[in-house]
């Protein structure tokens, strides 16, 4: 397992060192659960429910038939 050192202050220490006791887990373990929480990269279930939440979206075949041109790119 790979180990990594960080510096934060005293004062964020001394609450990472409560919480992680409060919950009865290495200060390793609870800065670990943080990160891997924010670096999850599945969608977030709240997320997925707005999936057809739109009722008046149209659908990929609606849009496909307005047979608009995309704008013109910026040239650089």
């Amino acid at each position: 397992m790979a180990q990594i050192t960080i510096y934060i202050n005293n004062d964020l220490e001394s609450k990472v060192k409560e919480i992680a006791s409060s919950l009865d887990t290495s200060i390793s373990k609870y800065i670990s659960t943080i990160i891997e929480k924010n670096i999850d990269d599945n969608w977030n279930p709240k997320i997925k429910n707005l999936a057809g939440s739109w009722s008046d979206f149209p659908t990929i075949e609606e849009i496909r038939k307005c047979n608009v041109n995309d704008a013109k790119r910026e040239e650089f």
